[in-house]
C-alpha cells in the first residue's frame, strides 16, 4: 500500500464511527501520575494510562512506547490486556479505523490477489495459540558498556492467549505461485517524513507456511487492543517482537529478497552463534534477528527486597523460542548450588511456563538466581553476552534479598 493510499483509507475511515466499537483512539493519554525508577542510569519514567491501558512505564509518548511494570507477571501467566506492552517504530500511528470499511490484501507472487474484509476473515476457520511476544531490545536498560535505543528494562513482553486465521490458510487461497521467496508484511502505521523508510518485515515463505503464524484479530478473547495492533496483527510464536506487524493491511509474496530498510539494515544481530561480540567491537557479519533466546524471572520478589526470615515461597516464569521448558532451578547463594523448582501448567511451547519452589532463607543477605533449560537443551548463560543494539538478552537473573 502507498502512503497516498493509506491516507486515503484513513480519512475514509472517519466517517460512521462508533466509539464502543472500539474503532478510534483518543490522540492522549487520559491520565498520569507519578513516576517510577528503573534500575540503571536515566530510568525515571512516568506512569501513563491511555485508553484501554492501565498505567504503564512510557519510555516515549510519540510514537507510544509503553512497558509493562514488572510486577505484573506476577498477578498470572497471561498478560492482561491493558498491561500489555506497546511498541510502535513510527509516529503516524491511525487513531481512526472503520472494521466495516478495513481490507487485507494479499498480493505479488500469487495466482490471485485477494481484498478480505474482517467479516472475511472472521469466516475462515479460525486457530489459537498462546504465545509471548517480546520486544527484541527488552532489558536493554541493563545493558553494559551501554548501548543506544530505547532503556528498557524487563517489561517488553508479554504473554496472549491468540485467536486469528493461520497465515497459510490465506496464501493457499491466493496461490503461492513457483519460485516464491518471502513474504513481505505491511501495517497502517506510518512515517511522518517521506524520508522515513516505511515499516515492513519479511518472513521466509517456508516459515511463513507453517501453519503457526498467525493473523489474530483476537487478544484474550476480546478484539485486540487498538495500541497493540487493532483490528489485525501478525502472530509470529516464538520470533521477537518485531515481525508481529500491528494494523496489519497488507501481504506481499515476493519472489525475491526483501531489503527494506527494517530487515536489511535494522534488527541486525552478529551472525554466530551466541549473537554476542565483546564488548565494543563491531561484528563481522550479521543477520536478521528472529527467534527468542530462552530466559526466566522470579516474580514475586524484587530486587532489593526486605523479607521475613524463613520458608519462603518463590515463584516465576519462564519461555523460550518454541522448544518449550523442561526445567527450573533455582539458587538462592549466588548460583554457587541450585534447586529445582516445579513447573506449573504448560499453556504450549511458546507460552510463558510458571513455576514455584519454597527454600529457606535465614536472616542475612541473599542473591537469589533462577535459569532455565529447554527441551532443546540451551540454558542461560551466568555472564551477560553484549551486541551493539542491546538485542537479545537473557542472562540468569539475579535477585538481592535481605531477610529478617
Amino acid at each position: 500500500m502507498t502512503e497516498t493510499d493509506r491516507r486515503t483509507l484513513l480519512r475514509q475511515a472517519g466517517a460512521g464511527l462508533i466509539a464502543a466499537s472500539g474503532a478510534a483512539l483518543a490522540p492522549f493519554p487520559a491520565w498520569a501520575g507519578e513516576a517510577v525508577t528503573l534500575p540503571f542510569g536515566n530510568g525515571e519514567r512516568p506512569l501513563v494510562a491511555y485508553p484501554g491501558k492501565r498505567p504503564l512505564l512510557q519510555m516515549t509518548a510519540r510514537p507510544p512506547q509503553l512497558e509493562t511494570p514488572f510486577a505484573v507477571f506476577d498477578e498470572g501467566v497471561i498478560t492482561p490486556n491493558d498491561a500489555f506492552f506497546v511498541r510502535y517504530h513510527l509516529a503516524d500511528i491511525p487513531t481512526v479505523i472503520d472494521p466495516e470499511a478495513f481490507r487485507l490484501t494479499v498480493s505479488g507472487h500469487v495466482d490471485g490477489p485477494l481484498a478480505l474484509t474482517l467479516a472475511d476473515l472472521k469466516a475462515m476457520p479460525a486457530t489459537e495459540i498462546v504465545a509471548v511476544n517480546q520486544c527484541s531490545g527488552n532489558s536493554r536498560g541493563f545493558v553494559e558498556p551501554r548501548v543506544a535505543g530505547g532503556q528498557l528494562a524487563n517489561g517488553a513482553m508479554g504473554n496472549a492467549h491468540w485467536t486469528g486465521v493461520p497465515l497459510k490458510a490465506l496464501l493457499d487461497r491466493a496461490g503461492v505461485k513457483a519460485g516464491a521467496v518471502q513474504v513481505v508484511f505491511e501495517g497502517l502505521d506510518g512515517p511522518v517524513l517521506l524520508e522515513t523508510p516505511d515499516f515492513a518485515k519479511a518472513l521466509a515463505i517456508d516459515h511463513a507456511r507453517d501453519g503457526e503464524v498467525m493473523l489474530a484479530w483476537a487478544m484474550n478473547g476480546q478484539d485486540l487492543p487498538w495500541l497493540n495492533g487493532y483490528p489485525l496483527r501478525l502472530v509470529v510464536p516464538g520470533f521477537y517482537g518485531t515481525y508481529w506487524v500491528k494494523h496489519l493491511n497488507a501481504i506481499t509474496v515476493t519472489d525475491k529478497l526483501y531489503e527494506g530498510f527494517w530487515m536489511k539494515s535494522a534488527y541486525r544481530i552478529p551472525d554466530n552463534s551466541c549473537a554476542c561480540v565483546e564488548p565494543g567491537q563491531a561484528p563481522k557479519a550479521t543477520v536478521p534477528i528472529n527467534r527468542f533466546t530462552i530466559r526466566s524471572f522470579l516474580t514475586n520478589l524484587a530486587d532489593g527486597a526486605a523479607i521475613r526470615a524463613g520458608r519462603t515461597a518463590l515463584r516465576g516464569i519462564a519461555f523460550d523460542g518454541g522448544s518449550g521448558i523442561r526445567a527450573v532451578a533455582v539458587s538462592s547463594d549466588d548460583g554457587r548450588s541450585w534447586i529445582d523448582a516445579s513447573l506449573g501448567p504448560d499453556l504450549g511451547r511458546y507460552s510463558f511456563r510458571p513455576w514455584t519452589l519454597s527454600v529457606d532463607l535465614p536472616a542475612g543477605a541473599h542473591v537469589l538466581r533462577v535459569r532455565a533449560t529447554g527441551n532443546d537443551g540451551a540454558t542461560q548463560p551466568m555472564e551477560p553476552r553484549w551486541n551493539p543494539p542491546g538485542y537479545m538478552r537473557n542472562v540468569v537473573e539475579t535477585v538481592r534479598v535481605r531477610a529478617a
